[in-house]
C-alpha cells in the first residue's frame, strides 16, 4: 500500500524546466528517486535505468519529456514512465510528489521504490482471430512481442525460434561468455506463458506469402495474419582448411550453445587462444578470455582494430586497452589455414598466417561477421533478396511488394534518415536497432496508419573501458575529430563527412553520446568547423521538434 515518504535534504520543489535531481528517500533502505520538471510540471520517477541501472540524473532530458539513459540509449517518457526506445524493457516507476510542512514527500509503495521499476504485466488470453507469427528469437523479436502486448494487442502471438529458448541478452555472450540461460534470459518462462506468447522450437523451411502460411523443417504449418521476419544473422566461417568447421575446438559465437561450448573447451583456463577477426565480437570475447588468465592473440587484417568503421586513431585506443589486459595482436595479417594438434588430430593445434607465422592454439574463435539468415527465402519468387541476402523494407519495416509482412534486425535493409543517410538503404547489425525496429513494427500493427517513430542507431561495447556509439557511416566519413584524452581514455570522437557529423563515439565521457543522438534526431548537431572551434555539444539546448 502506498505511503508517504520524506525526501532527504529537500525543502521545496523549486526547479526550472529541464532540471533533474536525484534524491534519497528517508525510511527506505537504498531508496532513491529522480525529481524532474518539464513543461512547468514536476515529476518523480525511479532514479536508475531499468536496463542496467545507469543513474538517470546523468542522462539527457528533452523539452517534450524524453529521458535518455547515459549508457546504452534507453529512453523513457517522463510523464508515464513508459519505455520509448530500446534496450530497456521495464518502464520507470512513477511517484506522486508534493510539498508539505516545509519538506518534500513522495507517495509510493516501498517495494516499488526498492525495485526502481514498474514491472510489465502483459497477462493476456488471446481472444480474437488475429495471429502474429514471428520467425526468430532475438532482440527484434523481444521488441516486437513485448511491444505488441504492451500496446494492447489481443490476438495470438507465436514465435518460431531455431534455438528454442526464450529471448536472451546476447550482448553478454561475447562480453562475459555468459552461458547460463537462467542468467542470460530477460524474462522468466511464466512471463511469456501469462502473456499468451508461445515460443516454439522450430526451423522454418519456407513461406507461402499468398496463402499466409509458414512451413517448418519438422513438417508443421503455421498460419498468420501478420508475419514478422526476425531471423538475425548466421555467423560466417572462414573457407580455409581447418577453419570451416572441420577441426574441433574451433568456434563461432552467436547463440547460447556457442558460449557453452567455448566455456567447456576453456575449462580451467590457461589455454592458448587465437581469435580470428578484430571485430567487436572478436575483441570482446578475446578481452574476456584474457581476463580469465588465458593466452589470447587476436588476428586482424586492418592496421588497427575496427579501423574501417571507427578510424585508425580510435582503433589504436581499443588495441591499447586490450593489450593492458594481456591480449596480443597480429594486425595487417591474413590467415592461411589451421592445422591439427599433434596430441589429437581431431582438434586444432595452430593457426598459420600467410606470412608464415604459426600461432599455437588450443582454441580458435572466429569473429569474421555474419550473413543475413534468409536461406528459407532464397528460392521464393515472391520476395527478391538484396545482393547480401537481406530484405528491402520501407521506413515502417514493411517488406516491399508483400502485404502484412515485416522484416527487422540483421536481415533488414531499410531507409536511413539519420545524419548523412538521406534515405539510403542500410543494414545495421546492432542490438538496439533490431529491438527498436521490433517496437516500431508492434506500434504499426497496433495502430494501423501510424507514422513510424524515427530513432538513431546506438551501439556499445566493453573493451576495457565502455564504448558508446551513435549514428551510422552508411555514406562513409572523411575525417575524425577527437576531443579529450585518448590515453586515459576519456574522449569523444566525431565522424564527419564534409561539414556534417554522421556518427559519434565516446569513452569515459557520458552523456556525450546520448546528447549527440538527441541532437541528431533534431538535425541540431554542430558542424565540423564549429567543433574544431571548441563548441561543446553538452551546452547546446535540445529543441522539441524531431526533424528526421
Amino acid at each position: 500500500m502506498a505511503q508517504e515518504y520524506k525526501v532527504k535534504g529537500l525543502s521545496s520543489l523549486d526547479l526550472k524546466n529541464g532540471d533533474k535531481q536525484e534524491v534519497e528517500i528517508e525510511g527506505v533502505e537504498g531508496g532513491k528517486a529522480l525529481i524532474l520538471k518539464i513543461q512547468d510540471k514536476i515529476h518523480a520517477t525511479g532514479a536508475n535505468c531499468t536496463h542496467y541501472g545507469a543513474p538517470l540524473a546523468k542522462g539527457v532530458l528533452t523539452p517534450e519529456g524524453r529521458l535518455t539513459c547515459p549508457w546504452h540509449g534507453a529512453c523513457f517518457n517522463v510523464s508515464t514512465g513508459d519505455v520509448e526506445d530500446a534496450p530497456a524493457l521495464d518502464p520507470l516507476s512513477k511517484y506522486e510528489v508534493f510539498e508539505k510542512g516545509g519538506a518534500v514527500y513522495i507517495k509510493a509503495d516501498e517495494d516499488v521504490i526498492k525495485a526502481n521499476r514498474r514491472f510489465l504485466n502483459l497477462k493476456c488470453s488471446a481472444s480474437n482471430d488475429q495471429k502474429v507469427l514471428v520467425i526468430g528469437g532475438g532482440s527484434g523479436t523481444l521488441g516486437a512481442v513485448e511491444g505488441l502486448r504492451g500496446g494492447g494487442y489481443k490476438g495470438a502471438i507465436t514465435v518460431l525460434s531455431k534455438e528454442g529458448y526464450r529471448p536472451i541478452d546476447r550482448t553478454k555472450l561475447s562480453k562475459a561468455l555468459l552461458a547460463d540461460l537462467s542468467k542470460a534470459a530477460w524474462r522468466q518462462p511464466d512471463f511469456y506463458k501469462d502473456a499468451s506468447i508461445d515460443i516454439v522450437q522450430a526451423e522454418v523451411s519456407s513461406v507461402d506469402f499468398s496463402a499466409k502460411k509458414v512451413f517448418t523443417k519438422g513438417g508443421e504449418t503455421y498460419e498468420y495474419t501478420k508475419l514478422v521476419l526476425a531471423t538475425g544473422g548466421t555467423p560466417r566461417w572462414l573457407p580455409s582448411e581447418g577453419l570451416k568447421g572441420d577441426l574441433g575446438n574451433v568456434f563461432i559465437l552467436r547463440a547460447l550453445p556457442d558460449a557453452q561450448n567455448i566455456v567447456k573447451a576453456v575449462g580451467d583456463n590457461g589455454k592458448k587462444i587465437v581469435v580470428v577477426g578484430s571485430s567487436f565480437i572478436g575483441m570482446e570475447v578475446g578481452n574476456c578470455l584474457a581476463g580469465m588468465k588465458n593466452d589470447v592473440t587476436i588476428v586482424g587484417m586492418e592496421e588497427a582494430p575496427m579501423e574501417r568503421v571507427m578510424g585508425k586513431k580510435v582503433g589504436e585506443i581499443f588495441r591499447g586497452l586490450l593489450e593492458k589486459n594481456g591480449v596480443k595482436f597480429k594486425m595487417g595479417a591474413s590467415v592461411d589455414k589451421a592445422t591439427p594438434s599433434t596430441n589429437d588430430s581431431s582438434k586444432v593445434g595452430a593457426v598459420l598466417l600467410k606470412d608464415g607465422t604459426a600461432l599455437e592454439a588450443d582454441i580458435v574463435i572466429e569473429g569474421v561477421g555474419v550473413a543475413p539468415a534468409t536461406e528459407y527465402l532464397k528460392d521464393n519468387s515472391a520476395v527478391q533478396l538484396e545482393k547480401d541476402g537481406s530484405i528491402l523494407t520501407n521506413e515502417a519495416f514493411e517488406v516491399k511488394g508483400l502485404k502484412d509482412v515485416f522484416a527487422i534486425g540483421d536481415i533488414a535493409t531499410y531507409p536511413y534518415h539519420g545524419p548523412g543517410g538521406n534515405g539510403s538503404p542500410v543494414r545495421i547489425e546492432h542490438w538496439n536497432v533490431a529491438q527498436n525496429a521490433g517496437r516500431s513494427v508492434a506500434n504499426t500493427i497496433n495502430n494501423p496508419g501510424s507514422k513510424p517513430k524515427p530513432f538513431i542507431p546506438v551501439f556499445w561495447s566493453a573493451l576495457g573501458s565502455q564504448l558508446r556509439y551513435c549514428g551510422n557511416t552508411v555514406g562513409g566519413y572523411d575525417d575524425v575529430i577527437i576531443s579529450g584524452d585518448t590515453k586515459q581514455p576519456s574522449f569523444v570522437a566525431y565522424y564527419t563527412k564534409g561539414e556534417e557529423v554522421v556518427a559519434v563515439s565516446s569513452m569515459g565521457k557520458d552523456p556525450y553520446m546520448t546528447q549527440a543522438a538527441e541532437l541528431m534526431r533534431r538535425s541540431k548537431m554542430p558542424k565540423k568547423s564549429e567543433l574544431q572551434k571548441g563548441v561543446d555539444i553538452l551546452e547546446i539546448g535540445i529543441p522539441s521538434e524531431i526533424k528526421i
